[in-house]
């Protein structure tokens, strides 16, 4: 799966941030635009991660592939 990110630097905080607009606040930042990068993309999978969800016993769970 392709997801866009966007990298930005700041001059205040003499960093970059990183975001995913299609993940509402999946965000990140790193020292250089490489790491702001690496750092979205574990904040990505993070937020992608499977919950624990307790769930009544008539629920069905199903994968789907995007």
């Amino acid at each position: 799966m392709n997801l866009r990110v966007i990298v930005e630097y700041d001059s205040e905080t003499k960093s970059y941030g990183s975001w995913c607009p299609e993940l509402p606040g999946c965000t990140s930042c790193g020292t250089t635009e490489i790491e702001a990068v690496d750092n979205i993309r574990e904040a990505i999978e993070l937020y992608l991660e499977p919950d624990d969800y307790h769930l009544n016993k008539e629920a069905r769970i199903y994968e789907v592939a995007i």
